[in-house]
């Protein structure tokens, strides 16, 4: 039995440059966990990393473009992709950021996302 699994979210910028995230996550989420998650972020998949303590991609993405912060391109929102079983592979590679339990109950404490909480929001 899997015993971890992966959740995935990326940045895209408004000229749509993206970099992607993956969380190790120890334990599982149910198909009502995920559709949980899934209402609790704006538009079904935008949410502010930082609120919840997932890294932030921005910078990864600045770095991978070889650009500077920008109030023309870039914003507060990360996006959602999708949580799946990890594979030998992710359990191999990537260190684990926390339990699923836990990431469930932070994206579950919140109450309205807040904005502010970005570097991006002085831009």
């Amino acid at each position: 039995m899997n015993t971890h699994c992966i959740f995935e979210y990326l940045y895209r910028d408004a000229g749509n440059f993206k970099v992607w995230g993956a969380l190790l996550l120890k334990g599982q989420l149910s198909e009502d966990d995920i559709a949980l998650i899934t209402e609790r972020f704006d538009e079904g998949n935008l949410f502010v990393a930082e609120q919840i303590g997932v890294p932030a991609l921005c910078e990864k993405l600045w770095r991978e473009c070889q650009c500077d912060p920008s109030d023309e391109m870039d914003h507060v929102w990360h996006e959602f992709s999708a949580i799946r079983a990890a594979t030998s592979e992710d359990v191999a590679r990537l260190e684990t950021w926390g339990s699923a339990a836990e990431l469930l109950e932070r994206i579950k404490n919140v109450d309205s996302w807040d904005l502010t909480l970005s570097p991006n929001w002085a831009l």
